[in-house]
C-alpha cells in the first residue's frame, strides 16, 4: 500500500541524510519533494500543510542545527511528526463494560464491513480470549445476514439470527439479550450500508446508536478511496460519537493517503488495518511501526508477533530435536518451512517488514510468493523416498518430477540446489556453536534463481527460522 510513497520519501530524505550541516535553503528543497510525495499519495491538503509546517518548525530550530548528525535528527523529526498525524500510539478497544461490550459497526456498502465483523470476532476470540457473538442489522441485503453467518462459523463464534422483516433497533436489542443469557463477552452488531451517505442512512444508524449505546463505535472505510475515505469518516463522525476507524484493504495499490488523513481530519483513532481478505488479516494500528515502515525502516515488531502467533512451535521443536540428533534436513522438512512462511503471510508481506527492503528496487517483484508455489508443487511431485533422500533423484526421476509438476526440470535443479545450501546450514545450527555458525552462514543465502525469481537477499535466509 505504502511502497510509491516509501519509496519517494526514502529518495527524497537521502538526499539530507549524511548532510554535516542543514541550513533553511536545503530543508526547503527536501520539505517540497516531501510535500508532493504526500499529494501524490493522496494525502488531504490540510494535512500536508500541517505536517510540513510542523516538521519546518523543528527543524530549522536548535533541535537539529546543534546536533552532531543533524542528517539522522532530521529523518527522527519526519518520523515523529508522521506518528503525530496518525497518532502516536496504538488505541486498544475499550471492552470495560457489563457483558456484552457492544461493538457496532458503521460505513458505506463495500467498505467491507461485513467482513471486518468476522475477522475482529476472530482477533478477540483468539488474541484477547473473549467469548464472541455476531449479529447482522443489515435488513436492506439478506446475502450480509448470511456471509456473516458463513463468517461465524469459520471463525467459531455465535451468530445471532435475524430477519429482514424484522426492524435494526428490535434485531440489535434481541441480539445483547441473547448475548447476555449466553454470557457473551463481546457483541458485534453490524449494519446496513449505502453506495453514498444519505439522510435516511443516517438517522436510522444513529436511532440505532442511541437504542443499544454501544463501548465502542467503529467506522470502517476502503483505503482505496483516498481522500475521498477520510471525508467520509468525517461525514459519520458528525452524526455519530466514532471511537475508532478500521482501514479495509490496504493491502491493494491504495496511495496511502487515508492512513495519513483520518485520524487528522476526524480526531478519531485508526484501530485497526485490513490486511487481506482471509479472516486473521487484520492487525492492530500501531502509527509509529507504520511510520518505520513508510520511511524504509522496516517493522521488526509487527514480524516478530507474526511469528510468534503463525508459527507452529511444537513443528519447530520437533526439526530443531531432528537436527541435534544429527538427523538430516530433508525435503519434507524443506516443505513444513515452506508451509510456515505461507502462515505468516508469504514472502511478500514479510519482506515489506524488513528494513531497508523500500531501497533495493524490484527484489519484492522476483523474490515473490509464486516461486514458493511452486517449489511445494515440485516436492508434492515426488515419492516420500525422494524427499527423504534427495540424492537419489537421477535424470529420469527428474523428468517425472518435473512433469508432475507442470515446471521444467531446471527448476528442480534450482529447488535440489537450494535445499542442498540450507542442509549445510541447518547442519551447522544442530551442531555445538551452531547457531553463530549459522548466523555466520546466512550471508548470500537468498536463492539467485529460484522458480519464478530470485536476486540476492542481503544477510537473509531462505527460510528464516524461527
Amino acid at each position: 500500500m505504502f511502497d510509491n510513497l516509501s519509496n519517494r520519501l526514502t529518495s527524497s530524505l537521502d538526499k539530507i541524510r549524511g548532510r554535516a550541516k542543514l541550513t533553511e535553503d536545503n530543508i526547503k528543497d527536501v520539505l517540497r519533494e516531501v510535500r508532493m510525495a504526500l499529494l501524490e499519495a493522496d494525502v488531504a491538503l490540510p494535512v500536508v500543510k500541517d505536517f510540513i509546517a510542523a516538521v519546518k518548525e523543528r527543524a530549522v530550530g536548535t533541535e537539529v542545527t546543534k546536533s552532531l548528525s543533524p542528517g539522522q535528527v532530521f529523518l527522527k523529526i519526519v518520523k515523529q511528526e508522521l506518528e503525530a498525524v496518525m497518532g502516536q500510539a496504538n488505541d486498544e478497544l475499550n471492552l470495560r463494560a457489563t457483558p456484552p461490550a457492544v461493538i457496532l459497526l458503521a460505513g458505506l456498502q463495500g467498505a467491507g464491513k461485513t467482513t471486518s465483523a468476522g475477522k475482529l470476532a476472530k482477533f478477540l476470540k483468539e488474541r484477547q480470549k473473549k467469548s464472541v457473538a455476531v449479529v447482522s442489522a443489515d435488513v436492506y441485503r439478506p446475502a450480509a445476514i448470511k456471509q456473516l453467518e458463513t463468517l461465524a462459523s469459520d471463525v467459531g463464534v455465535d451468530f445471532i439470527p435475524s430477519d429482514i422483516s424484522q426492524k435494526p433497533i428490535d434485531i440489535a436489542n434481541n441480539a445483547i439479550d441473547v448475548a447476555r443469557k449466553a454470557h457473551k463477552d463481546v457483541l458485534i452488531v453490524d449494519t446496513a450500508g449505502r453506495l453514498a451517505i444519505d439522510e435516511d442512512m443516517m438517522a436510522e444508524i444513529k436511532a440505532l446508536h442511541g437504542a443499544i449505546n454501544p463501548v465502542e463505535t467503529l467506522f470502517v472505510v476502503d483505503s482505496m478511496t483516498g481522500q475521498d475515505a477520510a471525508n467520509t469518516a468525517k461525514a459519520f463522525g458528525d452524526v455519530l460519537p466514532l471511537t475508532g476507524v478500521i482501514l479495509t484493504k490496504t493491502d491493494g495499490d491504495a496511495r496511502g493517503g487515508a492512513a495519513l488523513s483520518v485520524r487528522h481530519i476526524t480526531g478519531k483513532p485508526i484501530k485497526f488495518l485490513g490486511v487481506g481478505e482471509k479472516t486473521d488479516a487484520l492487525e492492530p494500528f500501531h502509527p509509529d511501526r507504520l511510520a518505520s515502515r513508510i520511511l524504509g525502516m522496516g517493522d521488526m515488531l509487527s514480524l516478530i508477533e507474526q511469528a510468534e502467533q503463525k508459527i507452529d512451535k511444537e513443528k519447530a521443536e520437533k526439526l530443531a530435536g531432528k537436527l541435534q540428533k544429527g538427523k538430516g534436513f530433508d525435503l519434507e522438512d524443506f516443505k513444513e518451512q515452506l508451509q510456515q512462511m505461507k502462515n505468516m503471510g508469504g514472502m511478500t508481506s514479510m519482506l515489506d517488514k524488513l528494513p531497508g527492503m523500500g531501497q533495493l528496487g524490484d527484489i519484492q517483484d522476483k523474490v515473490n510468493d509464486k516461486m514458493f508455489v511452486q517449489m511445494e508443487a515440485l516436492i508434492n511431485s515426488m515419492t516420500p523416498a525422494e524427499r527423504r533422500f534427495p540424492d537419489k533423484i537421477n535424470g529420469s526421476r527428474k523428468k517425472r518430477i518435473s512433469t508432475g509438476a507442470g515446471l521444467q526440470i531446471q527448476d528442480l535443479n534450482r529447488l535440489l540446489k537450494q535445499h542442498k545450501q540450507m542442509q549445510k546450514m541447518m547442519k551447522k545450527m544442530g551442531s555445538k556453536g551452531g547457531m553463530k555458525k549459522m548466523m555466520r552462514g546466512l550471508g548470500g543465502m537468498m536463492p539467485g534463481g529460484l522458480p519464478g525469481g530470485g536476486g540476492n537477499f542481503p544477510g537473509g535466509g531462505f527460510p528464516p527460522k524461527f
